[in-house]
């Protein structure tokens, strides 16, 4: 009789093999890291004497879960904000908090709480993209846990390396000093197509060949994405990545959710794994990935949580429920992703889809013992059938929980007995977490106070001169007013015409000011249109005011307006909008040695009559201020406006609020 280290006595043994071999009552075997034997209990029972045996009647033997699209020190982040669209979720919130908190010390204690959640819930096995990787690397080793661990690259300034050339550069120290480990596969993990330059996507292709290990990538995961690309490029995402030949590497790519029908046959043709997100991609209304056109045309296709920021758990036994029941709703075909195949994905499909099934996945002889045994004896699980030979699976998708899982075995080492976590503690763990989650959430207190703080958290801050002296006046002719500035005192340095959309937000917290968001088309000389876009922090009230109605303003703070005007009403939250669209003839000038612009403005919403004169000039100073406004007076004469045609409203005092205009 054969010595064996431990021995899985009786239960329903799922083996997950290419057979789909059942064996009730079963036994599995394990010597050291490894499974030696699988089959009926009564044969192996004959053959195979254990140091250890655990019973386990009435449970099921299956292989460990495999969560392959993940972030695992997220978990620190986890219901920071929700039932936000993915945009403002991403920059409003989870890149701000970024910058500030993660750190190695950061990146080990999330991914502590990571891995002791997901051993709880059955899972062996994961794969991540995220900083400081190595950190990462540490920490699952140090529960016991299996992981790709995806060194992120991105073409910005990340938490772990200021430019991606220093990014690289750690990238592949950090595959260098993990190759050949028993538990942990180096990857690198380029964001995105969005997120990555050609120049990036090609280095780590080449590392990910160079050390045979998997690339990381974030694939179609939003509407918007692909259309973006599709407009740039001319190409869908994977079409283009396939140009490029980054699928020449062994790619897993997550979400896919908007693919067309090419690209889900470029997917097997370059043997691309995909992780399939369903909780994440509903709770950001990323959409229904095709998972049944990729299942039909043979891809690998695994299950993921993604990030704790983003689903709120990691809990496998979700996604199995939800791969299975969405797959119906899209097809309305009741018989799409059954069962089996629902686990297939969590287990041996998630496991070709990291490119590691020949040594995880199912129970097998020779396979590592990386192994979930999930207790069936709780209310919620009986009663239990065997009239068709699929109900077993049936039971563990549909009506199983995470909760039920009782031991796991990872690499031969029992890491969880009776619910008890073996390598992990997990009340020093909570406790760390905790006080984190309460220095984020001063952080946000703090931010939710200031509207430049909100404004700064999403880049892009510049402050401009301190004050800014201004007038405005009703003319009746634009062109004896363009006439009066070819006096040979006033030089013209630049001019342009120009469409402005203005959009205002205003706040309950009057000491926020106000904020206003630009559209401006230049119209350049040759007849083409050049946008820019601005976002503006104004002060709440007038510092002073001067003869002839001429204001000194505290200055603007500005920043680049590089996202929709949609995530701006969703971050900033306005308690009231009102717009102004206008033509404006702009110049630039230069009088008496200062600068200058004069401004004739046509407003077509709200729409006034005739046309608007603005001049302004800013200024560090409070006493230039007074010297630049007796300036302006002498402009005033100059271009021959009179004292009754000064106004002293803004052009958004003209505007009604959406409010009222809907009434």
């Amino acid at each position: 009789m054969q010595q064996a280290d431990l021995m899985l006595k009786g239960g329903v043994v799922l083996t997950m093999d290419p057979a789909y071999r059942v064996y009730a009552p079963g036994a599995v075997v394990i010597q050291g890291r490894d499974i030696i034997a699988v089959g009926p209990l009564a044969d192996i029972a004959s053959r195979f004497a254990a140091t250890q045996t655990l019973e386990c009647a009435e449970q099921v033997i299956m292989p460990g879960l495999i969560n392959t699209h993940t972030h695992m020190p997220m978990s620190l982040l986890r219901g920071l904000a929700d039932d936000l669209r993915l945009d403002v979720w991403l920059y409003g919130y989870i890149l701000p908090v970024e910058k500030q908190f993660v750190n190695p010390e950061f990146c080990y204690l999330g991914t502590l709480l990571s891995c002791a959640e997901m051993i709880r819930g059955g899972v062996t096995c994961y794969a991540d993209m995220y900083y400081f990787e190595e950190e990462v690397a540490w920490a699952t080793v140090e529960a016991g846990m299996r992981a790709v661990c995806g060194e992120t690259v991105i073409k910005f300034p990340t938490p772990d390396a200021p430019s991606y050339d220093e990014s690289l550069t750690y990238c592949r120290d950090f595959l260098r000093n993990w190759h050949g480990h028993e538990l942990i596969v180096a990857a690198p993990a380029p964001h995105s197509v969005y997120m990555c330059t050609p120049e990036i996507l090609q280095a780590t292709t080449e590392l990910a060949r160079e050390f045979d290990v998997p690339l990381l990538i974030h694939v179609s995961e939003t509407a918007d994405e692909v259309e973006h690309w599709v407009n740039q490029t001319s190409m869908p995402p994977l079409r283009w990545l396939e140009a490029q030949g980054v699928l020449e590497a062994k790619v897993l790519a997550a979400h896919c959710v908007h693919l067309n029908h090419e690209e889900l046959h470029i997917l097997r043709k370059h043997n691309v794994g995909v992780a399939h997100n369903p909780t994440s991609n509903l709770k950001l209304a990323s959409g229904f990935a095709p998972v049944a056109g990729m299942l039909e045309n043979g891809v690998h296709v695994g299950l993921g949580t993604d990030g704790c920021a983003s689903n709120n758990n990691l809990d496998l036994f979700e996604e199995m429920h939800l791969s299975a029941l969405i797959s119906k709703a899209v097809t309305r075909d009741p018989v799409m992703v059954p069962a089996r195949q629902a686990l297939a994905m969590a287990t041996i499909s998630g496991a070709k889809a990291l490119h590691l099934d020949h040594l995880i996945g199912s129970l097998e002889a020779g396979k590592r013992a990386d192994i979930a045994i999930v207790d069936l004896n709780s209310l919620h699980n009986v009663p239990r059938f065997e009239t068709t030979g699929l109900n077993i699976y049936s039971q563990l998708v549909y009506a199983a929980q995470s909760s039920d899982v009782r031991h796991v075995i990872i690499n031969g080492r029992v890491v969880m007995h009776d619910r008890q976590l073996l390598t992990l503690d997990a009340g020093s763990i909570i406790q760390q977490a905790r006080q984190i989650g309460e220095d984020v959430n001063q952080f946000f207190i703090q931010r939710e106070q200031s509207l430049l703080e909100k404004v700064a958290a999403i880049g892009g801050l510049e402050r401009e001169e301190s004050y800014e002296v201004q007038v405005k006046a009703r003319i009746q002719n634009k062109e004896l007013v363009v006439q009066a500035l070819q006096r040979s005192d006033i030089a013209i340095v630049k001019e342009s015409v120009r469409e402005q959309y203005d959009t205002y937000f205003f706040f309950s917290d009057p000491d926020w000011g106000m904020l206003r968001h630009r559209e401006d088309l230049v119209r350049e000389a040759d007849g083409s249109i050049s946008p820019i876009y601005t976002l503006t922090a104004m002060g709440p009230t007038k510092e002073a005011e001067y003869g002839n109605a001429i204001v000194l303003t505290r200055s603007r703070l500005t920043a680049p307006a590089d996202r929709t005007l949609r995530f701006y009403r969703e971050y900033f939250r306005p308690r009231e909008e009102r717009q102004v669209n206008k033509k404006r003839w702009r110049y630039r000038i230069r009088y008496h040695g200062v600068d200058m612009a004069v401004n004739i403005d046509e407003i077509i919403q709200p729409a006034r009559e005739g046309w608007y004169l603005e001049i302004k000039s800013r200024t560090w100073s409070s006493r230039d201020a007074e010297r630049k406004a007796a300036l302006i007076s002498e402009l005033l004469h100059i271009l021959g406006v009179a004292p009754e045609n000064l106004v002293r409203q803004d052009y958004v005092d003209f505007a009604a609020s959406l409010e009222e205009r809907r009434a």
